[in-house]
């Protein structure tokens, strides 16, 4: 069974390892690269060795240890070294992070502290990524205070790092820490109790979080870019297969109310593609099939229902609904059809946002809600499949 995989990160000063002791102190196996990254070229170790037959004698010590400062003198400004030593360090570190994550127990919660988690390009092997944020002046005064660095080279340290815009688009998580220490440590706990502790045993039983009241929120603008981090982590669940994977639904649509519900659409070959070892790959991944038989309602009513499969997020702070549904059959491009035309035609958006808002105050199950927008998809799908002829559209 997997373990829920959270991966930390943040920039230096920012007040990452303070969130880590908290998380351990809660319950989490945090597991630190910075320690195994000197682990890994610890005297005697292959990686040392390595790095030796990389850039010489050199790097070492008068005690045959590593000079880190002679070490980073050579990489900090030469992106080739720099690049030939994260191809000896980084495979040994995620080696060994995955031996350690394999050791925690069935209900483990394991957090990987990972400085350069966003620069490595690691978050979509993560169930959930959380950035601690922390202004720039801010992390200036700590290192000055906490580590004796002078300003110059903790501007340059911090400037050697992604940005705060990085961090952010990566984060499913964002904890600020430009207050106290007791702040953080509330955020810290309300993350583990609220989510992390909730998502964990959804992982385990291969339960979704999924809700059956509709709230109607406002177009939030984020929404492309949290579809964009769920993406790339089931693109990550399913590899090396390649698939296609789109957003859809009210989400996918700029300026429009929504439940705040993710929809994914990935395509398969067939149906019984989706099933078997893809199922399994997505469940671990966060995303369980819910139980039962689903299907689209077909557009004209009358013909035979468009099977699919649905899964849904396990995480209770990022309600995802991915629909399963064979290449170029027509749920499939009915769902590609009706997110591009309500993109384009701003009275058919429109008319669709205002049918939303009334059905959201008298129909508040999703139930309901489904069947109730039906006769307005029935005319909506005419209309589409208008545009589609006119503007020669194609999926």
């Amino acid at each position: 069974m997997p373990v829920l995989k959270v991966g930390l990160t943040g920039g230096i000063g920012s007040g990452k390892s303070a969130v880590a002791r908290r998380l351990a102190e809660r319950g989490a196996v945090v597991i630190d690269s910075d320690r195994l990254a000197r682990e890994v070229v610890a005297p005697g170790t292959e990686g040392l060795a390595e790095i030796v037959a990389a850039f010489s004698d050199r790097v070492l010590d008068a005690d045959g240890a590593l000079d880190r400062a002679a070490l980073g003198a050579l990489v900090f400004a030469d992106e080739t070294a720099r690049r030939r030593l994260e191809a000896i360090t980084h495979p040994r570190v995620r080696a060994r992070s995955a031996e350690l994550a394999a050791a925690a127990g069935p209900d483990a919660i394991v957090v990987n502290d990972v400085p350069l988690l966003v620069e490595v390009g690691l978050a979509p092997s993560y169930h959930l990524v959380v950035v601690v944020q922390t202004e720039v002046a801010t992390r200036l005064a700590r290192l000055a205070r906490d580590r004796g660095m002078d300003r110059a080279e903790a501007e340059r340290r911090i400037a050697a790092q992604a940005d705060d815009a990085r961090r952010r688009a990566a984060a499913d998580v964002l904890l600020t820490n430009d207050g106290s220490l007791a702040d953080l440590h509330a955020a810290v706990d309300a993350l583990w109790h609220e989510r992390l502790r909730p998502y964990e045993a959804n992982l385990r039983e291969r339960r979704a979080a999924t809700s059956e009241h509709v709230v109607l929120t406002e177009a939030d603008p984020t929404w492309p870019q949290q579809y964009a981090r769920l993406a790339a982590r089931i693109r990550h669940a399913v590899a090396p297969a390649d698939p296609r994977i789109d957003h859809i639904g009210s989400t996918a649509v700029p300026g429009l109310a929504a439940k705040d519900v993710i929809d994914i659409q990935l395509t398969v070959p067939t149906l019984a593609d989706a099933d078997g070892p893809l199922a399994e790959r997505l469940a671990a991944a966060g995303f369980p099939r819910l139980p039962g038989d689903w299907w689209d309602n077909p557009r004209p009513p009358g013909s035979a229902r468009w099977e699919k499969r649905l899964h849904a997020s396990a995480d209770p702070g990022r309600p995802v609904h991915l629909h399963v549904r064979p290449v170029d059959s027509p749920g499939w491009r009915y769902a590609l059809l009706m997110r591009d035309h309500l993109r384009a035609d701003p009275d058919q958006r429109s008319a669709y946002l205002t049918l939303k808002r009334e059905l959201a105050a008298s129909a508040p199950d999703s139930a309901t809600w489904t069947t109730a927008k039906d006769p307005w998809f029935d005319e909506e799908h005419l209309r589409a499949e208008q545009w589609a002829a006119q503007t020669g559209w194609r999926p």
